[in-house]
């Protein structure tokens, strides 16, 4: 088996001093996997280290990966993501993924710090109250989206109304408006979740869309999309781009 020095040194800051069983059972597989994940994509995808983990575990959370997730909270700690930071993307997640599907991140996510001696909860990160929540999520849904997005909560069939004002109260005014990541960051995170789970094309080009207009343009989604491709696969990272350029051509 050979792997690259770069695949070895990206492994080694990853998970320092394990040497994964896998290198015993599957020989050929880790070869061909590790030099593609961790030197052919690193190279030809130019991320910051924080940004680059925290769109993997975003991934992994919407294609609901989780032992895939568990190992990569300590390896995106190595490389700048901090725990805030994490527990922020599995917050946010459950407006897109639902509480049956983020269950068991959470806890696995709780587990992990308890075993790392990192104290819970962490420092409270959110801005509103049950009271303001609908009013700054309502700011928050046109600074990020637009002004087409004024007046939100109330408009639309009488029927389904109540769901505008959820997505205004809940996902914007619940998540979108704490501390701990940026809206950027918070759009990207989305994009992702939207893009791992598969079967969201029409939430995924109006995010893909959303992200342009707040500074996260194509290139960056390209590269997000790239990045992720050895945890989700090719058809829906080609699915992705295709909604990326769908959506670049609305603009």
């Amino acid at each position: 088996m050979t792997l690259t020095q770069n695949a070895q040194a990206f492994h080694e800051k990853m998970f320092p001093g394990y040497v994964s069983d896998f290198l015993r059972t599957d020989p050929e597989f880790i070869e061909r996997f590790d030099n593609f994940a961790f030197d052919e994509v690193i190279e030809a995808i130019d991320l910051e280290d924080n940004t680059r983990f925290i769109a993997i575990l975003a991934t992994l959370l919407g294609s609901q990966s989780l032992d895939e997730f568990k190992a990569m909270v300590p390896a995106s700690m190595n490389f700048g993501v901090t725990p805030v930071e994490m527990k922020e993307i599995i917050y946010q997640s459950v407006a897109y993924l639902g509480i049956g599907r983020v269950f068991p991140f959470l806890k696995a996510i709780n587990e992990i710090f308890e075993m790392l001696g990192i104290p819970l909860p962490l420092d409270r990160q959110g801005t509103t109250t049950m009271e303001n929540r609908l009013a700054k999520g309502a700011e928050t849904l046109v600074n990020i989206v637009g002004p087409q997005m004024e007046n939100f909560a109330t408009r639309g069939p009488e029927e389904t109304r109540h769901i505008n004002k959820w997505l205004t109260d809940n996902c914007f005014g619940d998540y979108y408006t704490r501390r701990g990541l940026t809206h950027k960051q918070r759009e990207m995170i989305t994009f992702c979740f939207l893009l791992a789970q598969g079967g969201c094309e029409p939430q995924l080009i109006s995010h893909a869309k959303t992200n342009m207009r707040i500074g996260n343009d194509k290139e960056f989604l390209i590269k997000i999309i790239s990045q992720v491709l050895p945890f989700i696969g090719y058809p829906r990272s080609l699915n992705a781009i295709a909604c990326v350029n769908k959506a670049s051509e609305s603009l």
